[in-house]
């Protein structure tokens, strides 16, 4: 059969040897890595950076711990000091957020009361933490009858009323610091015991686990040294949660007047003291507690949503 008229012939060139020498490559650039060994943390690290949001409101909270500390110590004026003749004073050059109704800088006590949210924050999220982990470590790693008598425990602490519990407590104790952050942490730790459970259900069933029970490593050590560290994640996530609602909790509390009291200063005091004279045109003096309230909470949600994004391992490449 011819070739149609209408087509011509193929013609395949002269293929030359030289085109296809091989490269030659030596071992050591067979063996050589070229995408660098990066860890579970340093990888999570790098993935937090990306995320614009969460190291604004990472950059934020180290600028408010800074400032909790340093802001009274640059301040001219001093905590408690009252001067009747500066009352209610707006923000100026010599007083930067006013003064209130007794005189005193409202910036110095702005910082100062930086200073008791934060302890409380950390504290009340540093308690759960340790309470939570070995609650919700041992119901989780025994199962069976230990976890559910453990668990109905948990049930029935989350049912009792939160502020009657304060309330309770603020009679037995009194008023203060110390009462507010045992208030926050009776009931506080059962949302990080349960994360835990959940965390070591699922995981000591691994084979890594069931190799180091094998070899009759104590519970305490497995605990401590396998199922944590793989915890550490939704742990992290979940104490950054801890540390605004904490801080809320107080600033909630002693806006009810059961909380911080007087001469100490904390944003739910100053912003409780502020709202009696926001209608007398005293803006300030509920603004700036107010303000720094919603950044702080804002800036630790974001950030706790950047971690358990840049945690999760399933978005590891």
């Amino acid at each position: 059969m011819g070739v149609p008229k209408h087509q011509e012939p193929i013609v395949i060139p002269d293929v030359k040897d030289e085109w296809f020498i091989p490269k030659q490559r030596n071992k050591d650039d067979a063996e050589a890595v070229v995408r660098p060994s990066l860890s579970y943390w340093q990888d999570a690290w790098k993935r937090l950076v990306k995320n614009k949001l969460a190291m604004l409101g990472f950059v934020f909270l180290i600028g408010l711990i800074v400032m909790a500390f340093i802001g009274p110590i640059i301040s001219p004026h001093d905590v408690t000091k009252q001067t009747l003749s500066n009352q209610n004073l707006p923000p100026s050059g010599n007083h930067w957020f006013g003064t209130d109704d007794m005189g005193r800088d409202v910036f110095t006590r702005t910082w100062y009361g930086a200073r008791i949210s934060l302890f409380v924050g950390f504290m009340a999220a540093l308690i759960d933490f340790v309470i939570g982990i070995v609650y919700g470590g041992i119901a989780g790693y025994k199962g069976g009858k230990t976890d559910n008598i453990m668990m109905r425990i948990v049930e029935i602490l989350y049912g009792l009323p939160y502020l009657l519990v304060v309330i309770l407590l603020m009679v037995v104790m009194g008023p203060g610091l110390l009462t507010i952050i045992v208030a926050l942490t009776v009931t506080g730790w059962i949302g990080m015991a349960r994360i835990v459970r959940g965390q070591v259900l699922q995981i000591k069933n691994y084979e890594f686990i069931l190799a180091s029970k094998t070899f009759g490593t104590k519970t305490a050590k497995i605990i401590r040294k396998n199922l944590l560290p793989n915890t550490m994640g939704p742990i992290i996530v979940q104490m950054t949660l801890t540390v605004p609602s904490a801080i809320f909790a107080e600033a909630f509390l002693s806006f009810l007047g059961l909380g911080i009291q007087a001469p100490y200063a904390s944003w739910g005091v100053m912003a409780n003291d502020g709202l009696s004279t926001i209608l007398s045109g005293y803006w300030w003096r509920l603004f700036f507690p107010a303000l720094f309230i919603s950044l702080t909470m804002f800036s630790f949600n974001v950030l706790g949503d950047g971690l358990q994004d840049s945690l999760d391992p399933k978005l590891r490449r």
